[in-house]
């Protein structure tokens, strides 16, 4: 009786740990998929209690270019350049790691390997990892990726900050060759742009 019961709780911690193993692996595919090493181009549309938008965004490992019909954010991996369409202006600034979190879509990327408990639903043509963060303090509690089952993917990203849920639906992914400049604000681009340095 004894070693019935030993190997029920052997297989059950075997099927808990292959679960755990296979959310990260498929995260880790995600992110093979996403950081190709020309860069990827997709479309999104985002919506939470207070913001409702649509645009395009271009991704190449740290770098990211996201444009909305109000303006532009570029981001070469240090210096990030937000032009805002309505008054022709464009701030510059160094952004902090949770500031990063709040603009990139696929900042998930970076998350999932340290500080989440991932579990895997993989019902229908997606996966969906669901991660929830080990720290209260995490600006992130809580994430669900949803993932094509062949390409690897990301689809839809949910993510809840300060109680509130966010979602961000993506179509349109494709790999790209992106250049670096396409990441850094060109001021010929805005001839009547002011330029407000916020660093």
């Amino acid at each position: 009786m004894k070693r019935i019961g030993l190997v029920i709780a052997v297989l059950l911690l075997t099927l808990q740990t292959a679960t755990g193993q296979t959310a990260k692996a498929v995260l880790d595919k995600v992110a093979t998929v996403v950081n190709h090493t020309g860069g990827v181009t997709a479309a999104f549309q985002i919506s939470s209690a207070k913001v409702n938008a649509s645009g395009t965004m271009a991704l190449k490992g740290q770098k990211f270019q996201v444009t909305t019909p109000h303006g532009i954010t570029w981001f070469d991996g240090k210096t990030q350049w937000t032009y805002v369409k309505q008054n022709e202006e464009v701030n510059v600034s160094t952004p902090t790691a949770a500031q990063l979190q709040q603009i990139n879509p696929y900042t998930f990327i970076n998350l999932y390997k340290k500080g989440y408990k991932l579990n895997l639903d993989k019902s229908g043509k997606s996966h969906e990892v669901h991660m929830k963060a080990t720290n209260k303090q995490a600006k992130m509690q809580e994430l669900y990726i949803v993932v094509d089952k062949k390409s690897y993917v990301p689809s839809q990203v949910r993510m809840m900050q300060g109680g509130k849920w966010t979602t961000i639906n993506i179509s349109q992914f494709k790999k790209a060759s992106l250049a670096d400049s396409q990441f850094r604000f060109n001021a010929k681009d805005y001839p009547h742009a002011e330029v407000i340095d916020l660093r």
